[in-house]
């Protein structure tokens, strides 16, 4: 897939591709270590893919993550579909794309079996009540981190708290959100283009584009036709509509799961910003609507995907297990069936997203207008991960009610020290969630 270069003015790569095994052999081994949420996930790849193997350089690294975060879908896991597309073609991105995400699914149901198995056990409640506070507190970095790169002029302070008020106050759904900003921003470009002006950022150093075997030198990929862009739209319509028939064949209940393909087929479309803007839609209609599963398994959910490799929107797939295994009585049979039934609807929409959608965006490379208008849609991701913290702060702080007698002071004290120790001391989030445990057995051992 990846085309030649044939003009003589434009510098050869000094590396040649790895070879398919070497690329496969670091995906899998990406998908066991990527712990630390995005962040960890592009570290891990950026000090692997370009200071140590220059199979791609850092201009082209950034642009390939900048388009990969104006798509639906997590960004960590396009980025990876998005660089073994580019090196070995669609069958090197598909196995990219699967390696990131299998081991945190099979992990995922290990500990979903454990949890509903032995759940009630004094001790995994007290490791549990040691780990909500630092998932809390890890959920305000982000914001802050997100906040920093995103909150850049005063529309975007205005419109991320406008998104915490439709989400937190008026449940308003997440697509009629991003509808309501994407329309927000064609509108301000026509009348007040000043608003959403963003300074184009200068190119610092000779980034030597030649050294890596993909680089910024090179032309970007060619456009596909229209009839590249409908077969893809039928094999994905295909490989959706097989498992959806088995369920519906195989699986008891037709309604229910008609209902959990067609809700994270749906998640998958919107979830642009990255996994913390669609885990709170999520969320409050699968505890406060469909019922699935209650707001303490759900927050439960949270810090067993901090214990796992991959993006943090694998809990989706512990929501499906728990969707499954409550919805026919405690059966782990059809927990396990709807944990990979909602893996594999979450996950891969991300395929055709990128295989259809990369080569389109890089049209749009170096357009100040479009990257001003989307930075709307980031600053939306601030006001809902805002909202995330508060939907979850509120039951790990007051598990009573909401007073200030009510409090637990346990609770608050550790999410001080979490924040200390991420803000402070740069701790690794493994590490974090691995204290974290121990806190909180040493907090029922002598308490």
């Amino acid at each position: 897939m990846h085309q030649s270069n044939t003009n003589p003015a434009i510098h050869k790569p000094t590396h040649t591709r790895p070879s398919f095994r070497e690329a496969m052999q670091f995906w899998f081994k990406l998908g066991w270590i990527s712990f630390g949420g995005t962040t960890g996930h592009i570290a891990i790849m950026h000090d692997y893919l370009v200071e140590k193997r220059k199979w791609i350089s850092n201009s082209k690294f950034i642009h390939a993550l900048n388009h990969c975060m104006i798509l639906p879908g997590p960004e960590a896991q396009q980025l990876a579909i998005y660089i073994g597309w580019k090196l070995h073609g669609r069958k090197g991105g598909i196995l990219a794309g699967t390696f990131f995400v299998l081991p945190s699914m099979l992990i995922l149901l290990a500990l979903s079996i454990i949890y509903v198995c032995y759940g009630n056990s004094p001790w995994l409640l007290a490791m549990f009540d040691g780990l909500k506070p630092a998932v809390l507190a890890i959920i305000l970095v982000a914001t802050q981190k997100v906040g920093s790169k995103a909150l850049l002029q005063p529309v975007h302070f205005l419109v991320a708290g406008a998104a915490f008020f439709c989400t937190y106050v008026l449940h308003t759904p997440m697509p009629w959100i991003i509808v309501a900003v994407l329309a927000l921003a064609v509108v301000l470009r026509f009348i007040a283009p000043s608003v959403l002006h963003l300074k184009k950022k200068e190119t610092t150093g000779d980034q030597q584009e030649q050294d890596y075997y993909l680089n910024m030198a090179q032309p970007a990929h060619r456009s596909f036709k229209g009839s590249t862009a409908l077969k893809l739209l039928l094999s994905f319509l295909l490989l959706w509509l097989i498992p959806f028939i088995m369920l519906l064949t195989l699986g008891g209940d037709k309604g229910f799961w008609k209902q959990l393909s067609c809700f994270f087929t749906e998640t998958a479309f919107i979830t642009i910003g990255g996994s913390y803007t669609v885990i709170p839609y999520v969320a409050q209609t699968v505890v406060g609507k469909l019922f699935w599963l209650n707001k303490t398994q759900m927050i439960d959910g949270f810090a067993l995907a901090e214990t796992t490799p991959g993006p943090l929107i694998i809990v989706l797939s512990y929501v499906g297990f728990m969707a499954g295994y409550n919805h026919f009585n405690g059966s782990l049979l059809m927990g396990a069936i709807g944990l990979l039934a909602t893996t594999y609807f979450t996950f891969v929409p991300n395929f055709l997203f990128i295989f259809m959608g990369a080569p389109l965006i890089e049209r749009s490379q170096g357009s100040i207008t479009i990257q001003s208008m989307l930075s709307l849609v980031t600053a939306t991701v601030v006001g809902v991960i805002l909202n995330l913290t508060f939907f979850l702060g509120k039951d790990i702080l007051f598990p009573a009610e909401v007073s200030p007698g009510s409090i637990d002071y346990l609770a608050l004290g550790w999410v001080l020290v979490a924040l200390l120790l991420q803000l402070k001391f740069r701790i690794n989030v493994l590490h974090l969630v691995i204290l974290s445990l121990l806190y909180g057995l040493l907090r029922y051992w002598l308490l």
